[in-house]
Parts: structure tokens; sequence; C-alpha cells
């Protein structure tokens, strides 16, 4: 897999994760460790790509 591609996966990731904590925050059945969880991984995957884009 190209670095390119890569990139590429990592941000549909992180925009599927958005969308996820998105319809978490609406639902009030969610657990917010939860939604704290896919926030931080959401997090890493960001901190990955600029770390990727630098390189």
């Amino acid at each position: 897999m190209s670095l390119g591609s890569h990139i590429t996966e990592l941000r549909k990731k992180h925009q599927a994760l958005s969308e996820q904590v998105e319809r978490a925050a609406r639902s009030p059945g969610v657990d917010d460790l939860a939604i704290a969880e896919m926030k931080k991984q959401k997090l890493r995957i960001k901190e990955e790509i600029m770390r990727l884009e630098q390189a």
C-alpha cells in the first residue's frame, strides 16, 4: 500500500468515526465512555495522518 492510499484510508476511518460519534451523541442510550473512546481513536488517527503527511 502506498503512503497516499494509506493516508486516504485513514481519512475514511476518521470520517466514519466522526459520523459514529455524532450518531452516538444523539442517541440517549449510548454510554459516554464509549463516545469518549471513539473520540480518542479519532484523535489517534488524525495524529497518524499528520505524522505521515510530514514524512
